[in-house]
């Protein structure tokens, strides 16, 4: 999933962006605005004091704020609303998490993801009417692209704020595969193009460097395939290396719109034979299916992983740990690796405005009205300038009429990140709301968001500067196609659509999920003599489980969101 969906991430957040997606089938009726008190309907800038619960289908955030911050204290002071965020359990799966709520019915005045589950339990509000009447700033945000806030061809009703920023611009990337700054430098900065061009780096500057510096193990790569990160780390490279965009579990036909789940495209079959054999001569993390998460990120801040396969906001943190410890050298730069030279990388394919998970209103809100007033000013320029630049005078100053972020602020911003982020609050309030995406610029002139070219390049460190001065190329994303080379995807992504829990194609999807699960990592560890046979077992499974069925059905759903979004 994207770079911004991800800051994602994302983290998750958007990472768990296919998992919370998922559906639930039930009888009861949806709440309209009508079936939820709105005592306070009239008041323009009610500020008495109110405690809201937030609650997401990810983990302990540790860089939340609890608005202690000083963005927080400043949104508090705006709207009187004070957040109080609820997470999932340490390692929890966020589609149990919800599916608990459900149970339980005990619901959150705003959720973030688990939409689907939540609408088809009844127990998110229809935002459309409140945001007609209370959400100016909302409807100014999402402008043309409110039609593809619609639910579905059968019910226009609007149950979430996608918080994917709208008209986004890439300036940076933060996909591909990653090599530290000091395999690149000690090796002259070699061509990394393909998967073999990426091992061969590896295996070169392991062979001459077996331990670090303080005599631990070196690691030739790592995945991140011990939780349902397995999707971001182990098998979505698999579609990226081999010329097809991110659909999430699906591969769609770019011509007849047909849908069928990507693993069986002969294709990927080799890159998985490749991680066999990575995992074969030894430069694959044993590790890797067995890790979890914390496990990972802690892995890769000791600075002995050489190369991951990664989105940057899964492993962000740890690489923040890194900076913060001066060890810029042990970071990662970005590339756009392929299985051979005949593929081109897609990661930066458009895909329109992309509608995908965000934050919702629950049937248990006591003030609905209340709360799209505060999205709604989160939506506002004030509210804009404020979650993602801070406080004028603390966080930037304005110079000649442009906001300038103070040499030493920048510096924290950079290479403390975490902490940087906790005690500014800068960036933990931007998927609250309708959101600009990076580019964008407001009636002052200035961006929206603090993630423009000069910005993008002033944080970069000297290790990333000196490398990508060897690729003869100024940011990352330079080094990836570009977004021009192919057609816009009218769909959209396809990890933003989900089937309904307990229908017949979600049974399935379900199935095949767990037959990946066990399939997947038992064919990248197995002897590479017995790679075919376990992959043949691995269709073989599929086709059982009703694959077929499951790719018809989101065929439908495909050439249902063409027309949901352009009628």
């Amino acid at each position: 999933m994207k770079g911004k969906v991800a800051k994602i991430s994302s983290v998750l957040i958007v990472s768990t962006l296919l998992a919370i997606t998922g559906c639930t089938n039930s009888s009861q009726t949806k709440p309209t605005t009508s079936d939820v008190p709105t005592a306070k309907a009239d008041s323009k800038a009610d500020l008495t004091p109110m405690i809201v619960r937030l609650a997401t289908g990810g983990p302990f955030d540790p860089n939340w704020d609890d608005m202690q911050s000083d963005v927080g204290k400043a949104i508090k002071e705006k709207t009187g609303i004070t957040l109080k965020k609820e997470f999932s359990v340490e390692g929890g799966d966020p589609q149990k998490y919800f599916a608990l709520m459900i149970a339980s019915n005990d619901y959150p005045d705003l959720v973030i993801g688990g939409a689907g589950k939540l609408v088809d339990a009844g127990a998110l509000v229809d935002l459309a009417p409140l945001i007609d009447k209370y959400g100016p700033n909302i409807k100014k945000v999402y402008g043309d692209y409110m039609k593809r806030l619609r639910w579905s061809n059968s019910d226009h009703a609007i149950y979430t704020l996608p918080f994917p920023g709208v008209n986004h611009t890439h300036f940076d990337a933060g996909s591909g595969f990653k090599l530290q700054h000091q395999v690149l430098k000690e090796l002259g900065y070699p061509q990394i193009k393909t998967v073999k061009d990426y091992e061969a780096a590896i295996k070169a500057y392991k062979e001459k460097h077996p331990t670090t510096a303080d005599g631990k193990p070196t690691i030739g790569m790592s995945l991140n395939a011990g939780e349902w990160q397995i999707l971001i780390s182990t098998t979505n490279p698999a579609f990226l290396t081999t010329g097809a965009p991110d659909d999430g579990e699906f591969y769609i036909d770019p011509k007849t719109y047909e849908a069928k789940l990507h693993y069986l495209r002969p294709e990927e079959k080799e890159y998985f034979r490749w991680l066999n054999h990575m995992n074969d001569i030894g430069l694959l993390d044993p590790e890797s299916f067995v890790q979890k998460y914390d496990q990972y990120k802690a892995k890769i801040a000791t600075g002995r992983v050489l190369g991951i396969i990664d989105q940057k906001w899964d492993y962000q943190e740890a690489e923040n740990s890194l900076k913060k410890e001066g060890k810029f050298d042990q970071t990662y730069a970005h590339f756009p690796v392929t299985l051979n030279d005949t593929y081109k990388d897609h990661s930066y394919q458009d895909t329109g405005y992309l509608a995908g998970p965000g934050v919702s209103i629950t049937k248990s809100a006591k003030d609905p009205v209340r709360l799209i007033k505060f999205l709604d000013y989160l939506a506002s320029d004030e509210g804009q300038v404020l979650i993602n630049w801070g406080i004028e005078g603390v966080h930037y100053k304005v110079e000649n009429g442009k906001r300038v972020i103070p040499a030493d602020v920048l510096e924290k911003k950079t290479n403390d990140a975490n902490n940087f982020k906790k005690s500014t609050g800068i960036g933990n309030y931007v998927q609250l709301s309708a959101n600009y995406g990076d580019g964008v610029k407001d009636p002052s002139g200035n961006y929206y968001t603090a993630n423009f070219p000069e910005q993008v390049q002033a944080q970069y460190s000297k290790a990333d500067k000196e490398t990508l001065a060897a690729y003869k190329v100024s940011t990352y994303l330079d080094l990836f196609p570009k977004k021009e080379e192919f057609p816009v995807k009218p769909w959209g992504a396809v990890w933003t659509m989900s089937t309904e829990t307990g229908s017949e194609a979600n049974v399935i999807f379900q199935k095949t999920q767990d037959i990946m699960k066990k399939r997947v990592p038992e064919a990248i560890l197995a002897k590479p003599d017995q790679f075919d046979a376990i992959w043949d077992a691995f269709m073989k499974d599929l086709d059982k489980a009703g694959v077929q069925k499951l790719n018809q059905t989101y065929t439908q759903m495909v050439k249902d969101r063409i027309k949901l979004w352009n009628e």
